[in-house]
């Protein structure tokens, strides 16, 4: 594959190659329906290429070894930058980097933003009191050291398919804070108490509050 064509990314730079089956679960915690096109992976219209060696220049030596995965958009998407996100939720949980348009990040940033509960209708301050506390702006929320706001959810991750036949306002509980494991474990008693589902900052599901936490 160029190099060119890698570094327009979005692209998965991986320590080591993934098994096709490791790849294809993890896609589907981003879309439940992603499936096998040979040795690629199609997720609703994005396809994740199987993963070929690369020069570590791919991620400016930052890896001694580089299997990239290339994520490539084949249609409309169902919310803005879902190759992208595609491209480093799987970085995350592989221990890898993040390259776009020639751009390398580190997914495990701590700083890059937290967990989010999509819930399919907008609840109400008086729902969220066993577990949040309304500020006095009236628009955020907290629990302890955690910040929670409440913001409707652009476009339709497919990862919360099953909300969808309900939903008439889907809206993302978003929480912030420094400790992944604290924020997750929050998000999944919101989850339970208000039918949602827990995502991360790139719409990849969360079935434990470990999943957070970047591959030791």
């Amino acid at each position: 594959m160029a190099k060119r064509r890698l570094r327009t990314g979005p692209t998965a730079a991986l320590p080591a190659k993934p098994a096709h089956d490791e790849l294809l679960r993890l896609v589907r915690l981003a879309d439940p329906d992603a499936r096998s096109d040979g040795g690629d992976i199609v997720a609703v219209d994005v396809r994740i290429h199987a993963p070929v060696e690369a020069e570590p220049e791919l991620v400016g030596g930052e890896l001694e070894k580089v299997w990239a995965c290339r994520v490539s958009a084949e249609g409309p998407l169902p919310f803005d930058f879902f190759d992208r996100y595609l491209a480093e939720g799987l970085a995350f949980r592989l221990g890898g980097l993040a390259v776009c348009r020639g751009e390398v990040s580190d997914p495990a940033d701590a700083d890059q933003g937290g967990p989010a509960v999509i819930v399919p209708v907008r609840p109400e301050p008086e729902e969220l009191a066993p577990l949040l506390e309304l500020q006095e702006d009236g628009f955020t929320f907290t629990a302890g050291e955690v910040r929670a706001a409440l913001v409707p959810q652009a476009g339709r991750p497919p990862a919360v398919r099953d909300l969808l036949p309900y939903a008439t306002e889907l809206t993302a509980i978003e929480l912030r804070g420094d400790e992944p494991v604290k924020l997750g474990t929050l998000a999944l008693e919101l989850s339970e108490a208000l039918n949602g589902l827990v995502v991360d900052r790139w719409r990849f599901r969360v079935d434990t509050a470990e999943d957070l936490l970047p591959p030791a």
